[in-house]
């Protein structure tokens, strides 16, 4: 990412509604799949270490791990979970042992253009304990990519159909994918493909929203949130969450 992108990050993402609601999903699929919780937890591309802190409060008896490419990213992140293990590394070569983890999450990171997604999956695959859980967050749809995933270096954008393939090829099994923050998705699109051409290549999402508008914002994607409890599946939407199983 842009350098200022972490400044960015660090400064909204306990807040921002978009966060927040990214983070109760991570947790949702994990208190559902935790894996072995006698084995640590890797956030892989932990960023400023927002998700680390919600992991943190929400299994407090479970070693947590992060790592991520960027230096700043991992000392902001360490500052923010003092007991968390964090290292400085890459996704397409983990710097730890085979098995380790009883499971793993990886948050917006197989889409980096850096990254490349087969050795990114197979280093996922490798440090994670037969039976171990992996879930992973990514950018949905091809056709939004837009300047934000350029300021953050996205390269791609997933569907449902081709993220089962490329978990299955490096030797997972999926339990679920699916897409969310769907009900927002029409305001996207607006937004990336409309606004987006008078915003300037150097715009980001990753801004404080007025606080009135974020609680908007906020209760929609708990709406939805809800409404995939009861069963309610979408079919597209601005992300897509998959939930898997190394066998």
């Amino acid at each position: 990412m842009e350098p200022d992108e972490y400044e960015r990050m660090d400064r909204v993402e306990d807040a921002m509604w978009w966060y927040r609601a990214l983070h109760h999903r991570v947790l949702a699929a994990l208190r559902r799949t935790p894996g072995d919780p006698g084995l640590p937890l890797l956030d892989a591309g932990c960023g400023t270490g927002g998700l680390l802190r919600r992991l943190a409060d929400a299994f407090p008896t479970r070693q947590l791990v992060g790592v991520d490419v960027a230096a700043e990213a991992a000392r902001r992140a360490k500052q923010k979970v003092p007991g968390a293990a964090v290292a400085v590394g890459s996704i397409d070569a983990l710097p730890f042992g085979d098995g380790r983890f009883g499971a793993a999450v990886s948050c917006d990171v197989l889409c980096h253009r850096l990254v490349e997604e087969a050795a990114a999956l197979a280093e996922l695959r490798r440090v994670l304990a037969p039976g171990g859980v992996l879930v992973l967050n990514l950018p949905a749809h091809r056709w939004l990519l837009s300047a934000h995933d350029r300021r953050v270096h996205n390269a791609r954008r997933y569907d449902r159909a081709g993220l089962r393939g490329l978990l299955e090829g490096a030797g997972f099994r999926p339990i679920a994918l699916g897409y969310w923050n769907s009900l927002l998705l029409p305001l996207m699109v607006v937004q990336r493909k409309v606004l987006g051409r008078f915003r300037g290549a150097e715009a980001s999402d990753v801004a404080p929203f007025s606080p009135p508008i974020d609680a908007i914002f906020r209760a929609v994607t708990e709406t939805e949130a809800a409404l995939a409890r009861m069963g309610v599946r979408f079919p597209a939407g601005g992300s897509l969450l998959a939930i898997a199983r190394r066998p």
